[in-house]
């Protein structure tokens, strides 16, 4: 089932009324995609129960588990799977954060809107639902709002004794690069929705997602594709470089950024990576860079970004594109199993959803997700956010710090907060 739906409220403004109506019927609340998904401008499922995993076999098994869907209209979603997969999945210490390792929940009809901007309501099934509930929620604007404290921060000198242990650990020839990260909190009161909704206004991130429920909300923001599967076809995004952007023009650091010799030494060493992590489950031959080292704004800062492409093989499946390529390599480091555990070694704390992956897996639209960077999580009064890079052997510990600010400024300002 797909049929237009008549209203001028943008993504934005719709996920704030469905969340307020969830609140006042207890319901479930609704999740959301935004920027760049499915070739659309936006996806929400006005409500949806969602179920925390904790084991990772399970976690990637759930997005596999489709119906037989016939006769589905070209460019629709129709419905399928939402949620993510926490960097604690993979965490060698088994550390874990406030949130659940995994959450997953089926959504049996959505909203979407397409690359004009015209809103359809999607149905699996014709019996799944029917738009006209919807009317009345979508027209009836709501109050609804957040106020943050101030992010505490490590001690700078923390972060850099950590870029400094992995930067001896690169020279002492146990890996090439590592992501060093760190963890910024405060308190945090309100919607979470508002705060997504402020978010994609404000910084248009190109995949932004929401997931909420009993156990919290994860709010993220990212620029980044971590997996699109759509038939057999299967890419991956990496992004791996880092520059601060001063407003659309600055087209200085983006010069610099691409001739970075550090920088294009890990955008190209995480592309390999990427490439390995496909061609454990795509066919033979079939995995390429069709796009090596570009460079595209983000909130903030300017990013080197690849595109790495494959035919996942017959026989394999969501479920095994997962497990072969998570957590994500932009994220990690190479080679991925030494970065797992030298990151277990000087983070002090769990990464939590930070670092994972959200996004949907629907019977006829394929799975895309996100890099989770750029993202809140939300948990009994607190908001977490971490932010870190990837180290080289020549990386500096304090330009390293640096670039955790450049990246927490922009989400930083969206709270409210300075420092």
């Amino acid at each position: 089932m797909c049929e237009p739906l008549r209203t001028d409220v943008t993504p934005a403004e719709a996920l704030v009324r469905l969340a307020a109506h969830a609140r006042a019927q207890g319901l479930p609340p609704p999740a959301a995609l935004s920027g760049d998904w499915f070739g659309s401008r936006a996806v929400i499922a006005p409500s949806l129960a969602t179920s925390p995993s904790s084991i990772p076999e399970e976690a990637f098994a759930i997005p596999g588990r489709q119906p037989l869907v016939e006769g589905a209209v070209p460019g629709a979603i129709g419905g399928g799977w939402f949620g993510y997969l926490s960097y604690d999945l993979a965490d060698p210490s088994r550390r874990t954060g406030d949130l659940p390792p995994a959450v997953w929940g089926w959504a049996d009809h959505v909203l979407r809107w397409d690359a004009s901007g015209v809103c359809w309501f999607e149905a699996l099934l014709p019996s799944a639902a029917s738009p006209s509930y919807l009317e009345s929620i979508l027209s009836s604007p709501v109050d609804s709002s957040f106020s943050a404290g101030p992010l505490r921060r490590p001690l700078p000198s923390e972060h850099r004794d950590s870029v400094k242990a992995c930067v001896h650990a690169i020279e002492a020839g146990e890996l090439f690069q590592a992501n060093i990260c760190c963890r910024f909190s405060g308190p945090f009161s309100g919607d979470p929705a508002a705060l997504f909704a402020a978010g994609v206004t404000r910084l248009s991130p190109r995949r932004a997602a929401f997931v909420s429920g009993p156990w919290g909300a994860v709010v993220s923001l990212s620029p980044e594709l971590f997996l699109a599967r759509h038939g057999r076809s299967v890419q991956s995004s990496p992004i791996k470089g880092t520059l601060p952007r001063r407003g659309p023009a600055d087209s200085g650091n983006a010069q610099r950024l691409r001739e970075s010799t550090k920088d294009v030494a890990e955008n190209v060493m995480i592309t390999d990576l990427v490439r390995n992590d496909l061609g454990r489950v795509c066919s033979v031959g079939s995995v390429t860079v069709p796009e090596l080292l570009a460079v595209r704004p983000a909130p903030g800062v300017w990013h080197l970004e690849s595109t790495v492409e494959g035919q996942l093989a017959p026989g394999r499946s969501d479920t095994d594109l997962l497990a072969a390529t998570f957590p994500p390599g932009s994220v990690t480091g190479a080679p991925k199993i030494r970065a797992l555990d030298l990151i277990a070694e000087l983070e002090p704390t769990g990464r939590g959803v930070y670092t994972g992956a959200i996004g949907c897996a629907s019977p006829i639209a394929g799975l895309e997700l996100n890099v989770a960077i750029r993202t809140f999580e939300i948990h009994d009064g607190t908001i977490g956010l971490g932010v870190g890079g990837g180290i080289t052997a020549d990386s500096d510990a304090e330009a390293e710090w640096q670039e955790c600010l450049h990246k927490s400024a922009p989400l930083e300002r969206l709270l409210g907060v300075t420092h």
